[in-house]
């Protein structure tokens, strides 16, 4: 397993404004999803399908011991615009096209100073060391209005993954912050339902469509407890011209859903001027239409035998919608799901699935979905974890009927389990400046319990045609240039809160250990980490150099552990853990990190200490 914190390609901090995201969350497997496409639409829309994850009425959860990191709560209170430094880096001797970094066999940092009343800094360049990833300092700022955040998360967030080589970055601009790990809320303050879904770009408005089920609220009210309410109560439609700040336009219901309705995704055809419909539900691939983007979508067939894949059937499908405005599905077959093929939409009005083409055969996946990429189709997957969380999976051709590659472990997903999601939909945000993806994975948090929030939005970077996962659980986006860049609050700490591992493991995902277990006496999601007698848990982060907190919520038996933070380029800091019966903070303030690096972890010498919820953010 690589080292998973070192951020893949350029990093530069902005301006951000913040604003609530939306939430987007997902139901077992399903047709419909969306893939990145670029096709125009009426009046000049780009269509962007999703893509989704497990397989209809229920899904199997084989593959072994897998883990999946990710934080619950978020970090930030509203009102505060985000300001930080510029630069970037890039591993691998690739020159990053953020202002101010050069990069030199390795990656480059940069520094800079905070501003205020929302100006972007003025970036001081840095220079390459060793090949060690890292990214720009970021600085504080004022200004700005914060829109519909959330502020009822509790805990850490996933920290960005690490280790991958070279891509390229976010460029400083102004955008809109996107906090993940907590419920999202659209303008009017109630909670986004919308799960297993995609998102059609229409001018310059983005519409998300998903599917609403009745555990979602009941989880996201008190997510203590995982529900299996997989019952339909409507198809949701939200718009957004800055990709985070969400008003509810439409909730359309089906009579005639069936048992599962799911994995949906819109794609226009300029043919019939109608906005078609594709899901899982009714018994089959499920159509419907609308002569508007948020209108009320009309019935239109249901189809029972899918010619090309094997059994006639998807297990987990999504739609893609190429620059040509061709629309496609994207599946596997649904015993075992083994095959993955790409099905035609029929040209004419897009109402039926045609002759599927194989893409690959292999292991069983789930979470299939596509995007594309400077001429580049990217097809992913994941494993077979029921409603839990996986690596991702790709293969990549430069034409859909093939060859196709190799699979690969889509790199930054394997440490932290894709920010413990499944794979689910990916969003090409095609810019003035430059094309953004972003990897909105679906976290089934309602039906598997493992945190907060449904779905969790990063970006990719770049290195060549090797795409690399950036796990973060602050970051800004803007939707008119399509740049990016991590925010100050981001968590650096990787799987913060233990619930990457689905499993019982004796060593969880991200970090070293001796002597200890995952326990289910945990104070967010499915698990805690439990040290007893002479123990340790370590984990080693990269980040940009600046100064930081570092706290984590502790019961212990009795007084004597430590929290810890080392090897930063200072005086190593430490502090003692008291008895505690109840869930107690403890943190570390003012650790100046100087080298890119710092360890974090506790020690115990008797004790029995239970640990979870770990930040380690910027001050």
């Amino acid at each position: 397993m690589h080292d998973p914190r070192a951020l893949r390609g350029a990093l530069v901090f902005v301006v951000s404004t913040a604003v609530a995201c939306s939430n987007t969350t997902a139901g077992p497997g399903g047709v419909g999803g969306r893939a990145t496409g670029g096709s125009q639409s009426p009046a000049g829309a780009t269509s962007i399908s999703t893509g989704g994850a497990s397989g209809q009425g229920g899904q199997n959860a084989s593959g072994s011991g897998g883990r999946t990191s990710g934080g619950s709560g978020g970090i930030g209170s509203g009102g505060q615009t985000i300001t930080g430094l510029g630069g970037g880096f890039s591993s691998g001797g690739q020159t990053t096209p953020a202002s101010g970094g050069t990069a030199a066999g390795g990656r480059t940092t940069s520094s800079g100073g905070s501003v205020a009343g929302g100006q972007t800094t003025v970036v001081t360049g840095g220079n390459a060391s060793g090949g060690q990833a890292g990214g720009a300092t970021g600085g504080a700022g004022s200004g700005g209005s914060s829109a519909n955040r959330d502020a009822g998360a509790t805990g850490g967030t996933s920290s960005p993954d690490a280790a991958a080589t070279g891509g390229a970055g976010g460029s400083a601009s102004t955008g809109a912050l996107i906090i993940n790990d907590r419920f999202w809320k659209d303008t009017s303050g109630t909670p986004i339902y919308s799960q297993g879904g995609g998102v059609l770009q229409v001018g310059s408005t983005f519409y998300w469509y998903g599917v609403n089920y009745g555990g979602a609220a009941t989880y996201a009210a008190a997510p203590t407890g995982k529900n299996g309410d997989t019952s339909f109560v409507g198809v949701t439609i939200y718009s957004s011209t800055d990709l985070t700040t969400w008003k509810l336009e439409n909730t359309v219901p089906f009579s005639n859903a069936g048992a599962w309705f799911g994995r949906l995704g819109v794609v226009y055809n300029a043919t019939t001027k109608k906005y078609v419909l594709v899901a899982q539900g009714g018994g089959g691939l499920f159509f419907a239409t609308s002569s508007t983007p948020t209108g009320n979508f009309t019935f239109d067939n249901v189809q029972t035998n899918l010619p090309g894949i094997v059994n006639g059937a998807t297990g987990d499908q999504t739609t893609f919608q190429d620059d040509d405005g061709k629309a496609y599905l994207v599946s596997s077959s649904s015993n075992g799901r083994a095959n993955r093929y790409v099905s035609p939409l029929r040209a004419a009005d897009f109402l039926a699935a045609e002759t599927a083409i194989p893409v690959y055969k292999g292991g069983g996946r789930e979470g299939n979905c596509m995007f594309k990429y400077s001429g580049t189709y990217y097809f992913c997957s994941s494993d077979l974890h029921g409603w839990n969380s996986s690596q991702s999976y790709c293969v990549s051709a430069s034409n859909l009927n093939g060859p196709w590659s190799a699979e690969f472990v889509l790199d930054g997903t394997a440490a932290d389990f894709s920010h413990v999601t499944q794979t689910g939909f990916f969003i090409a945000v095609k810019g003035t400046a430059q094309t953004t993806i972003i990897f909105a994975g679906d976290r089934w948090s309602d039906f598997a319990g493992n945190g907060l929030g449904y779905n969790q939005w990063m970006p990719l970077t770049f290195t060549g045609t090797t795409p690399h996962f950036q796990s973060l659980s602050q970051w800004s986006i803007n939707a008119t240039t399509g740049t990016w860049s991590v925010a100050p609050g981001n968590n650096y700490a990787l799987n913060p809160t233990f619930e990457a591992d689905r499993v019982a493991v004796t060593e969880p995902a991200g970090w070293t250990t001796s002597n200890g277990s995952n326990v289910s006496d945990n104070r967010t999601g499915n698990w805690a980490w439990q040290l007893a007698g002479t123990a340790s848990l370590d984990q080693a982060v990269s980040l940009p150099n600046g100064a930081y907190n570092l706290s984590a919520w502790v019961k212990s038996s009795g007084a004597g552990g430590q929290l810890y933070a080392k090897g930063f380029g200072g005086t190593d800091k430490t502090v003692t853990i008291g008895a505690a019966t109840a869930w107690t903070q403890v943190s570390i303030p003012g650790i100046a990190v100087s080298n890119g690096t710092c360890a974090i972890g506790i020690t115990t010498s008797g004790q029995t200490v239970t640990v979870d919820d770990f930040v380690l953010s910027q001050n």
